[in-house]
């Protein structure tokens, strides 16, 4: 972390303190000029002509200044008005990113003034949801994995007070969103802990270790159960490393009597070769993300735990590696599932879509009222809608509707892909029930048709490819440097609607 973080909610003149800074948005366009003069009377305030024309104006839409003459020492102005340039993320990003500028100031307390929610209520219904994206971030902006760098220094604390102009009790969402953010900070170090480290075994070890202390039932087949369960295509996948598989199951169930059973399915690969159809240099730099799924899902249960969500949750993440040896499965190989159906391996690296399938065919066996899998499954989705959006692929509109809501809110966005029975025939086999592979075209769409094979035609499925926006990208602040923890937010909201 950058910062020994306090998150507090008082009304006491915190900002009086040495090494302070206040954060103050304006979110009227219309009494701007009003409101900066009140602001600068109110703290006693003279800044040059030149810097008040600026924000004043169309140039400027946030400064910074310092004050010798009153607290705090410095502040920061921002400019928020509901237009063509705004979205539900701009409090967080810029949160987030002043976090992150603050690593080397001489900041000790940070008062942030939030504005008045009556004016962003069309783009926010949910009121709690408006602060709270204000809390994720800081949360967000304070992440870093810097758990193998040798010159690290003692955490600065940094005490972040919020306040809100109508006396609006932020409490209790400071503590829950400390708790969903958590979930996303355990989701993000197993997503960024190199693949030498996070084995499967370790996944298995991590997992207990984390959700057991907070009620969550933790499971993990070793190989010879798998065997004894006719798991081959897990197997078969990680015949070539020294690693040996583990098929981890999760179950939370919440004290008070829960309506829906909900199963997660995560691609759980913590290092993925491409095996015999070997990946270049460049594409195994990330790889040890390949199990981003499966963090999604961990992070996911760990969040709602926390905050005692009432919904039960089955987690099911096979955790594998692929890699090279004289034992590693071949292009060629036909492969029998433990759900009977047969598969032609056409391409080695295309083994997240195997793992996932005696995955799901598990996670049907304990019957819940829908299943939903994630997995960094293809660079064809990324190609099809970028770094920062994943594909969702199901049958089920009222699934659909609710996770594009969801989506919308937490800005971890999805789009709706085709999922038409057409594609199936991509997967067409002449010496098995069904091939890992279709053309190059549609790549992540026949990927999902392959999973579907899998899944109880009578449970509700989706299938969400999350290859772009769970890995480091620069969309946004809170994810230019770390793989990102894609999904958790987005599902934790999700579920809680349920």
């Amino acid at each position: 972390m950058l910062f020994d973080l306090k998150l507090t909610a008082r009304k006491s003149n915190f900002v009086a303190k040495s090494n302070s800074l206040l954060i103050r948005f304006f979110g009227d366009k219309s009494s701007l000029k009003e409101d900066y003069s009140k602001f600068l009377e109110e703290y006693n305030l003279t800044t040059n002509n030149g810097l008040i024309k600026s924000f004043l104006t169309k140039d400027k839409e946030e400064i910074m200044f310092t004050s010798t003459t009153s607290k705090p020492d410095l502040f920061i102005l921002k400019k928020v008005f509901v237009d063509t340039k705004f979205d539900v993320d701009i409090f967080r990003d810029f949160l987030s990113k002043t976090i992150i500028g603050l690593k080397d100031a001489e900041i000790d307390n940070v008062e942030i003034l939030i504005p008045n929610y009556l004016l962003f209520k069309d783009y926010f219904n949910d009121e709690n949801y408006f602060y709270q994206t204000f809390i994720e971030g800081i949360f967000l902006g304070n992440y870093t994995f810097n758990k193998y760098k040798t010159d690290k220094k003692p955490l600065k604390k940094l005490e972040v007070n919020f306040s809100t102009g109508d006396n609006f009790s932020i409490k209790t969402i400071i503590t829950n969103t400390n708790n969903l953010l958590n979930g996303v900070y355990l989701a993000r170090d197993l997503s960024n802990e190199p693949a030498i480290t996070l084995t499967p075994a370790e996944m298995v070890k991590a997992t207990k270790n984390t959700l057991g202390k907070v009620g969550v039932s933790v499971t993990a087949f070793n190989k010879a159960e798998m065997k004894i369960r006719k798991m081959n295509a897990i197997l078969a996948v990680a015949e070539g490393s020294t690693n040996p598989p583990f098929l981890i199951k999760m179950h939370y169930k919440p004290k008070v009597k829960s309506t829906q059973k909900i199963a997660l399915v995560g691609k759980g690969v913590t290092y993925d070769s491409g095996g015999y159809s070997i990946k270049p240099t460049d594409g195994m730099i990330e790889m040890n993300g390949d199990m981003s799924g499966a963090a999604t899902v961990i992070g996911t249960i760990y969040a709602a735990a926390l905050n005692k969500l009432p919904i039960e949750i089955i987690g099911i993440v096979p955790a594998v590696e692929n890699m090279i040896s004289g034992g590693a499965y071949k292009p060629g190989d036909i492969i029998s599932t433990a759900s009977g159906k047969t598969i032609e391996v056409k391409n080695t690296d295309a083994e997240g879509r195997l793992v996932l399938a005696d995955a799901l065919e598990f996670a049907c066996k304990q019957k819940p009222d829908e299943i939903i899998d994630f997995a960094t499954l293809t660079g064809a989705i990324v190609v099809a809608l970028g770094e920062f959006t994943s594909g969702l692929f199901t049958k089920n509109d009222k699934i659909a509707d609710k996770l594009n809501i969801s989506g919308n809110k937490t800005f971890e966005r999805l789009w709706r892909m085709p999922f038409w029975d057409d594609f199936k025939k991509e997967l067409d086999s002449n010496t098995a029930d069904i091939s890992n592979l279709g053309s190059r075209w549609g790549g992540a769409i026949t990927a999902a048709k392959f999973l579907e094979q899998f899944v109880d035609k009578n449970i509700p499925y989706a299938h969400v490819d999350l290859a772009g926006p769970a890995l480091k990208h620069k969309f946004r602040s809170y994810t230019e440097k770390f793989n990102t923890g894609y999904g958790v937010r987005l599902m934790f909201d999700y579920l809680k609607n349920k």
